[in-house]
């Protein structure tokens, strides 16, 4: 589990294809310090087990199912990347609890003098995001200012802009999305006592409210 307080920015210094996945190295010389192999390290949002580390880089394998649902598919030699170490217990709390499982993939708009920033949202994941809630993006945990069907806005001081890689972003970089997980709790506990729940989850899957089958229309 993250907390979503970006602990330094990395740099992606080594990719290889291997069977059904790609390995990455990333240089961190802060996270290097204590990480081993088996750890877990949030890799812009993305939360991947270290499989090697050698002085100031370690070496994370990224899945194919993880490649098609993140942007780390794009990335490429000399990116930069928002890292976080696994949050360790009695350590205090300054973001929100991130899962680093990302929902989806959304795009950099704008941002503004004031350090207004928009990014775009799937609209499936509409339903989990509210005015004044918590949202991962690339795993920097961040209030959502305001929300409209495809988009999002946040506010980002200037610390966060210079700490993380949210302030070198251009407009239709792709970011990682990871929405509030309580939210997604609360809406699957609710789903079968509602009298007009979906017959299909946001996701596309069939709900459990009705089996997966259609229901048959009463005869006049």
């Amino acid at each position: 589990m993250f907390t979503g307080i970006v602990e330094e920015i990395g740099e992606v210094v080594g990719i290889e294809q291997v069977p059904n996945a790609a390995r990455l190295t990333v240089s961190g010389p802060l996270v290097t310090t204590d990480v081993r192999h088996g750890d877990s390290v949030s890799v812009n949002g993305v939360c991947l087990t270290v499989v090697d580390v050698a002085g100031s880089q370690f070496t994370v394998d990224v899945v194919h199912e993880t490649l098609e649902r993140s942007s780390l598919a794009k990335v490429h030699m000399g990116d930069r990347v928002n890292l976080e170490r696994a949050t360790a217990a009695g350590d205090r709390f300054g973001g929100h609890i991130v899962q680093g499982h990302v929902d989806g993939v959304g795009t950099y708009l704008s941002r503004d003098p004031s350090g207004l920033t928009r990014f775009s949202l799937p609209k499936q994941l509409n339903r989990y995001v509210v005015e004044k809630g918590s949202i991962a993006v690339d795993g920097v945990s961040l209030t959502v200012t305001d929300i409209t069907d495809d988009q999002f806005s946040v506010a980002l001081i200037p610390t966060t802009l210079e700490m993380t890689g949210l302030g070198t972003k251009s407009p239709s970089d792709p970011v990682n999305i990871e929405v509030d997980v309580v939210a997604k709790y609360v809406e699957k506990l609710v789903r079968p006592h509602r009298d007009d729940a979906d017959s299909t989850d946001p996701y596309g899957s069939v709900s459990e409210h009705n089996g997966g089958e259609p229901e048959a229309e009463e005869s006049a």
